[in-house]
């Protein structure tokens, strides 16, 4: 058992690299959810070391340029290979295609501590084409392990330490003072500001385990609890998995199941938080609220020390604007209930769910002086995915099977707080009340989008140059066709690359 990697929920989990001849050492954040191995090749004001080719000898520049946009975020670099090896993990050195990042945006970002990035997804999402062997896939042909992985991250409900101040941006905040204990708001520039004074305290940083080598085909025994429960990868692209539904407190949403699925379900390792489609998380905030605090008389506490009811928690904090801190007497989590997302089983007559408490997801990210902890809402949401990310995945142990096109889940024995699980996995259910096939049909993948968007532009092309034709040919005199003419119908297809 390797225990190699580190990190924590909001900055990102990575692994240590040794990249070139001689090693140039870095840290590699691993995502999950993306299909190109890149690193920082120039300097960079948020990172602290970068890959310089030039003082590798077995670096191989293959001259082709790659752009690689995230959801937040994005980066773009030239396409070579090298040697990596792994301090911890497997033996020996092996030759991966890898990208030097030369020019990125909103992708490193202040306090990072990884200096590139490792996707793990299928290679229909590498760029710039699904030609380029990916990380994993190169390491299944020269290391002849078998075709699975498997994470495990040890960071449910601990805070990332550091002492904050009570300093000038923070001494007209607003507070709402429950029966018990104490609440309040933190704006997003405040946020900003503490974590500046932040960067410089000390870090407690989270382990977490990751695998390569082949144990037990890929899966370590001691990293979880009970039975690995099993849902279909449904397409090789990203880890896409079919999301059944979602309850709230034991309360079902009551939505389609298509809704949990709209455009994806992915399991991404590279996404801090769950990301839910926009009307499933209205539906879900809606849901908490009903369950859990209509129960709570709210009251606002101004500086000038007025009390006055209000009615509604801080929308800010279900959007991610605002921290919400309470006294680091009290803890917050028994206001709030367990979420569960119910999977499709392999025996597709059959569900599971995987279910988590709220010490994931409302997630203490800093301390201000000696009395307030801070929260933040650790699920947000997505315009085009359901994403299960590191929210959820903390509280298992997640196997990516890709031989049998699967991806497990399994409690994590180090998903506790204070010496309690935070979270569960039980099943079987039955699938009689969903429909047989919550995915669409039709599923708008991005190179599918390309076709659609080039084919749309090389009609309008056409019908555009056919106008032009007509309008610069002279009028003529109409003609008696006789045995002799010939008409000449030519069309042509437009064949279109799939980048």
């Amino acid at each position: 058992m390797v225990e190699n990697l580190q990190g924590d929920s909001g900055r990102g989990y990575y692994l240590e690299m040794l990249i070139g001849t001689p090693p140039q050492a870095l840290n590699i954040l691993v995502d999950t959810g993306s299909s190109n191995f890149a690193v920082a090749g120039v300097p960079d004001p948020d990172v602290t070391s970068y890959f310089n080719p030039e003082l590798s000898s077995t670096y191989s520049s293959q001259g082709i340029e790659v752009t690689v946009k995230y959801s937040q975020g994005s980066w773009t670099g030239v396409l070579g290979t090298d040697v990596i090896t792994m301090p911890k993990g497997l033996y020996g050195s092996y030759t991966i295609n890898i990208a030097t990042i030369l020019e990125s945006e909103n992708f490193f970002l202040p306090g990072v501590k990884w200096h590139g990035i490792l996707g793990l997804a299928y290679d229909a999402l590498a760029k710039p084409s699904s030609s380029v062997e990916t990380f994993f896939d190169s390491l299944v042909r020269q290391a002849k392990i078998p075709n699975i992985f498997s994470l495990q991250m040890c960071g449910a409900g601990l805070p990332v330490s550091g002492s904050g101040t009570n300093g000038g941006s923070l001494k007209n905040m607003n507070a709402v003072v429950f029966p018990q204990g104490r609440f309040c708001y933190i704006s997003q520039t405040e946020q900003f500001l503490i974590q500046l004074i932040n960067l410089f305290n000390l870090i407690k940083m989270l382990q977490y385990y990751f695998f390569l080598h082949d144990v037990l085909g890929g899966i370590e025994p001691s990293l979880y609890t009970g039975d690995i429960w099993y849902t279909p990868i449904k397409e090789e692209w990203y880890y896409q998995v079919e999301i059944l539904k979602l309850e709230v407190g034991g309360q079902n949403l009551e939505l389609d199941c298509r809704e949990y699925n709209a455009d994806k379900a992915i399991v991404d390792s590279g996404t801090t938080l769950l990301r839910l489609p926009e009307k499933v998380f209205n539906a879900v905030v809606q849901a908490i609220a009903r369950t859990s605090l209509k129960q709570l008389r709210f009251v606002f506490l101004n500086f000038s020390m007025e009390i006055k009811e209000i009615q509604e928690f801080s929308s800010g904090f279900w959007t991610g604007s605002q921290l919400a801190c309470w006294d680091r007497t009290e803890k917050p989590w028994s206001l709030f209930p367990k979420l569960s997302i119910y999977l499709r089983d392999e025996n597709s007559s059959r569900s599971f769910r995987i279910s988590i408490l709220p010490q994931l997801y409302i997630q203490p990210i800093l301390v201000i002086g000696d009395n307030l902890q801070c929260y933040r809402f650790g699920i947000s949401s997505s315009t085009n995915a359901l994403v299960i990310g590191a929210t959820v995945m903390e509280g298992f142990y997640v196997i990516f099977d890709r031989a049998q096109r699967r991806v497990g889940f399994a409690v994590s024995p180090c998903a506790e707080a204070d010496g309690s699980p935070v979270s569960e996995i039980e099943g079987p259910f039955t699938t009689a009340d969903v429909a047989s096939n919550c995915i669409s049909s039709v599923s708008f993948h991005e190179p599918v989008l390309w076709i659609a968007s080039y084919a749309l532009m090389g009609l309008c092309g056409i019908i555009l140059l056919v106008l032009i034709v007509l309008l610069l040919i002279p009028p003529r005199c109409q003609h008696r066709y006789t045995d002799n003419d010939v008409v000449n119908d030519e069309s042509s297809l437009v064949r279109h690359r799939w980048k």
